[in-house]
């Protein structure tokens, strides 16, 4: 029997997408709210015996967190047989240890809900920085998905003579990937942090060759202060391409970015005006893998 996909609010288009690559059938879930802000929820569908797959991205997930939840519970209780999710932007993977006395490690937490809740996650290019894999934290199987060669596809689909740009260390795994697939030139810049929206750009650990394009390349962009500062190093060179592989970000970011001399683009991981580069694909034979096995 196929599987059938319930895509929770904003995620309709790649919840369609899916069902059409894996494939299976688009299921019907009812959302709203009670006057006091409390989630009403009820599955249109019959679930008994079949896999339900949720796809809920979890960018600003606070407000999203709690029906997802109540959606992979009435699930079991309906009778699926497994509750998958689909989250191309995996939350809460920032705070990875206790920083300062008293925090919580929400990364963990987190983790440890989706896993008592689901029975198995596909999620894109994780901030996987001070964890090695997702097995580290989450003890379902979860597989996280790389959008590189999606990223590349679509350079050496656009762009002549590409310069990939990383703004600093973290982004080194992505960039020299990504234009190893390209076959295009990179670097990376060297970064400093001082605090949540202030960065200070060093400088290229190889100057930008004559004639090229600058594609810079990170896994998130917000506010845009990283690529905002990235873009300072190349005064004087030809239009530069901002893209990131999950777009957190508003029409401000976009105008900042557009001011300092880059257009932006990103993946659909997250639905936004600037998704240009479709990772659906990509998802679909993820999730694909945990449908054969579930069959």
């Amino acid at each position: 029997m196929n599987p059938i996909f319930f895509a929770l609010p904003g995620n309709e288009p790649l919840a369609g997408r899916l069902a059409t690559l894996a494939p299976g059938a688009i299921g019907a879930l009812e959302i709203r709210q009670f006057p006091d802000g409390e989630t009403y929820l009820r599955f249109i569908d019959e679930l008994k015996g079949r896999d339900a797959v949720l796809v809920c991205t979890l960018d600003r997930p606070d407000a999203k967190i709690a029906p997802l939840l109540f959606a992979a519970e009435a699930a079991r209780e309906l009778g699926a047989r497994r509750v998958g999710l689909v989250a191309p932007y995996l939350c809460y993977m920032r705070q990875d240890q206790r920083f300062k006395s008293g925090e919580a490690v929400t990364s963990r937490s987190f983790a440890g809900m989706l896993s008592r809740t689901f029975d198995w996650l596909v999620t894109v290019d994780p901030h996987l920085h001070r964890y090695c894999s997702l097995a580290d934290i989450y003890t379902i199987p979860a597989k996280a998905l790389h959008a590189g060669p999606a990223i590349a596809q679509w350079i050496k689909n656009n762009i002549a003579q590409p310069f990939l740009i990383g703004p600093d260390s973290e982004s080194r795994q992505w960039v020299e990937a990504t234009a190893r697939d390209c076959m295009a030139r990179w670097a990376v810049a060297e970064k400093i942090r001082t605090g949540d929206r202030a960065v200070s750009e060093q400088a290229l650990a190889v100057p930008l060759p004559n004639g090229v394009t600058p594609v810079l390349l990170d896994d998130i962009v917000s506010s845009g202060a990283t690529l905002v500062e990235t873009l300072r190093l190349l005064e004087g060179s030809e239009a530069a391409v901002a893209i990131a592989i999950h777009g957190l970000c508003d029409a401000d970011t976009e105008a900042k970015l557009r001011t300092a001399g880059a257009r932006l683009v990103t993946t659909n991981s997250i639905p936004n005006l600037w998704a240009q580069i479709d990772v659906a694909p990509l998802i679909a034979a993820g999730v694909a893998e945990f449908l054969v096995t579930s069959s």
